[in-house]
């Protein structure tokens, strides 16, 4: 249905709503008369992010819509929205007058976004770039940001905007293959010797463009013969690119010649970082072959100072792995009866298949001549070992000895956040989120900053008065956990099995009659599920939960994780308050890796009420340490008692759209929300936010447990 445009009038009477002119003093008439002469659907667009606009300030709205209809001229409207949205980011970073400045330098944006237009942006495609990174072999990388492309053997770095080629296709496909070329340089061996002796070869700029060019010779060749779609895109890409560049002006006779032969050699299986170093040494000062346009770039320093510090960790911590392994591989062994001759240290022997790329699946590791089984944390330090060295060192082979390393040596030293509020307020070593607001149908970005606090145990008598207190229900829950830890699912239509499945033979006794070839897949059978859970309780350590809330939730934790500890599900408990954006806190209680020990049970009964209910950045926290987790099925269930609440304007509606909208990012990620709640008004807004099948609202600490038990039953089976 269309619409007749708005009339003058009502084109002023919403301005002045949006201005909020009796305190701002704005006058509407003049934009209006622009918006006025424009159809209905771009006159409702301009008001709509008016309004937007308006949410965050109010003359920064009008600045808007004085210059949007010559905008919509210029720019379609998703890059106007771009630009409005480019103006409020700025107000939140930097204040009004860089704000306003974007607003008064339309050409500027203008001529910015058509290359934006045809370029691939890398804060847009890192959603399906990181995977593809994280699905090649050797060590898990990072992507960040740079001017350049380059590695440092733990990070890929790539240019922020790629527009090279015409479309955004194209360009994505570079930063691909430009992910795949650096991932390269590190699982192939470019920085496998010494970094000195490659300093010294590359000292001057030409010497590095003729290194990185032999290298991309010897690394498109390893790309051919591990992942060959990806070397058949990267040429279409290097064709491409070489179309819009001039003619190369080295000696064409000369190449066919000289580069020829080193392409041939360097090309060879067998080749390694020497035959390129070999190459470099034979070719002339001016003699180099144009870049390609995802070759990266080369630099040893950054390398030499990552790989020095991740060489010596892994070494600490792969002995000290191989010492842990001996002890449970030998637990009747005790040092006191060894013999002197025993006092060396123990050798394990290591093997790896030449045939095979280096994957953690291709090395096997032995003791005293019997294979053994490393957990997957060892098995990820052999990989990435293997990838710095080729093979595992025969000095790292030796068990560690008592005291011979202090691992905390290599834990990053991280600086005590209660000093930081202390003095003045800083960033440094936070965790920095963005922040959905409503109003503007835009982020905050970089907007809340979280940072992790541990809660310190507190050795009572808790823990024991809770199993006294609740032990009939605790028995209870613990029966129908073990229940569920060994419940079998019946699967259907199968070749073999222990029972007729009368709805299959139904079926093919009907193809049969009507002259179909009857199936053999007519049995039931009963399979062993394989859990694969991973949990993160969120508890509400506001200060509204201060009293019989505060006791109900640190029950209801204890009885909890007495239960979890019989499915072997993986599970992490914190505790989230905070106040203002600048001072979110999250209460480690208990992490993925941490055992149920004592410990842990004396930090759940020191939960104390703290401040703020600021739940979104707590919930996108928690979303991002899932993405360290491989499990089948997330769960982040949230005990709370009542709704998203701080000092500032985080209250109401604004704190449950953000709220919901980070629920909303979760659930894109695979994990399911689910929240439990004690306040009665709940069923006004949890439905909204976490959805209507998605929410428990509960009055009595006994009943949480088992509702959590029926989620668990739910989602998990």
């Amino acid at each position: 249905m269309t619409y007749p445009p708005l009339s003058l009038h009502a084109i002023i009477e919403k301005l002045d709503d949006y201005f909020d002119v009796e305190f701002t003093y704005i006058k509407s008439e003049q934009v209006a008369r622009l918006i006025v002469s424009q159809p209905r659907s771009d006159q409702d667009f301009i008001l709509d992010l008016s309004r937007r606009i308006a949410a965050t300030n109010a003359e920064l709205a009008f600045q808007f819509a004085c210059s949007a209809v010559k905008a919509l001229t210029a720019m379609d409207r998703h890059l106007v929205e771009a630009w409005a949205m480019s103006a409020t980011d700025n107000y939140d970073r930097k204040g009004l007058f860089p704000a306003m400045t974007v607003i008064r330098e339309l050409d500027s944006f203008v001529e910015t976004a058509k290359v934006n237009a045809c370029a691939a942006i890398l804060e847009e495609e890192l959603p399906v770039l990181l995977p593809f990174l994280q699905g090649l072999s050797g060590r898990k990388m990072k992507i960040a940001e740079a001017d350049t492309a380059y590695t440092d053997t733990e990070t890929i770095y790539l240019p922020p905007i790629m527009a090279v080629l015409s479309t955004a296709k194209e360009n994505f496909l570079i930063y691909k293959a430009s992910i795949a070329m650096l991932w390269a340089q590190v699982h192939n061996g470019t920085f496998r010797l010494d970094l000195d002796k490659l300093l010294a070869s590359v000292q001057a700029e030409t010497q590095r463009q003729q290194f990185c060019a032999l290298e991309t010779i010897r690394l498109e060749a390893c790309i051919k013969r591990e992942l060959p779609g990806l070397y058949r895109d990267m040429q279409i890409l290097k064709t491409s690119v070489a179309a819009l560049e001039p003619p190369a002006t080295f000696d064409n006779d000369h190449y066919n010649d000289h580069w020829a032969a080193i392409h041939t050699r360097l090309s060879h299986a067998s080749a390694s970082i020497h035959d390129t170093l070999d190459c470099l040494s034979q070719i002339k000062a001016d003699d180099c072959p144009p870049a390609c346009c995802y070759q990266g770039s080369i630099m040893p320093e950054q390398v030499s100072q990552v790989m020095q510090q991740r060489i010596q960790k892994e070494k600490a911590c792969f002995r000290v792995a191989l010492s842990e392994l001996e002890k449970d591989l030998k637990p009747d062994e005790s040092p006191v009866a060894s013999s002197p001759r025993d006092d060396s240290p123990t050798r394990f022997t290591c093997y790896q298949d030449k045939t095979t790329s280096i994957e953690a699946g291709t090395i096997e590791l032995e003791l005293d001549g019997s294979p053994i089984a490393p957990p997957e944390h060892v098995r990820e330090l052999m990989t990435s070992i293997m990838v710095d060295f080729g093979e595992i060192p025969p000095e790292y082979l030796f068990a560690a000895g008592p005291g011979e390393y202090d691992l905390k040596e290599y834990t990053e030293q991280k600086r005590n956040p209660d000093d930081v509020w202390k003095g003045t307020y800083h960033e440094e070593g936070a965790e920095i989120y963005n922040e959905w607001d409503f109003k503007r149908q835009h982020y905050h970005k970089d907007w809340c900053v979280l940072r992790e606090l541990p809660v310190q145990p507190e050795y009572n008598t808790f823990y024991a008065d809770t199993l006294q207190k609740h032990k009939g229900l605790l028995s209870s829950l613990r029966h129908t956990f073990e229940m569920l830890r060994g419940e079998d699912k019946l699967l259907k239509k199968q070749n073999h099995g222990d029972d007729i499945d009368i709805d299959a033979l139904v079926e093919a006794w009907a193809d049969v009659a009507s002259g179909m070839e009857m199936s053999e897949r007519l049995f039931t059978k009963m399979h062993k599920v394989e859990r694969n859970v991973a949990v993160i309780f969120l508890v509400d350590m506001s200060g509204s939960t201060k009293g019989w809330i505060n006791e109900a939730e640190r029950e209801s934790l204890i009885l909890l994780a007495e239960v979890l500890e019989i499915l072997g599900d993986r599970y992490a408990i914190y505790g989230f308050s905070g106040t203002t954006r600048k001072r979110c806190e999250l209460y480690k209680i208990k992490a993925f890796e941490d055992p149920y020990n004592d410990e842990t049970r004396a930090r759940i009964s020191n939960i104390q009420p703290q401040d703020y209910t600021r739940m979104g950045v707590f919930i996108r926290h928690a979303t991002r340490m899932f993405e360290q987790v491989e499990a089948s099925t997330k769960l982040m269930i949230s005990l709370s008692d009542g709704k998203p609440d701080d000092y500032d304007t985080y209250r109401g509606e604004y704190g449950v759209e953000d709220t919901r909208q980070a629920l909303y990012e979760a659930h894109r990620e695979g994990i399911h929300a689910f929240c439990i709640t004690i306040d009665e008004q709940a069923r006004d807004y949890l439905p909204h936010m976490y959805g209507a099948a998605n929410y428990a609202v509960i009055d009595n600490v006994a009943r949480l447990p088992l509702k959590v038990a029926d989620i668990y039953r739910h989602l998990t089976t």
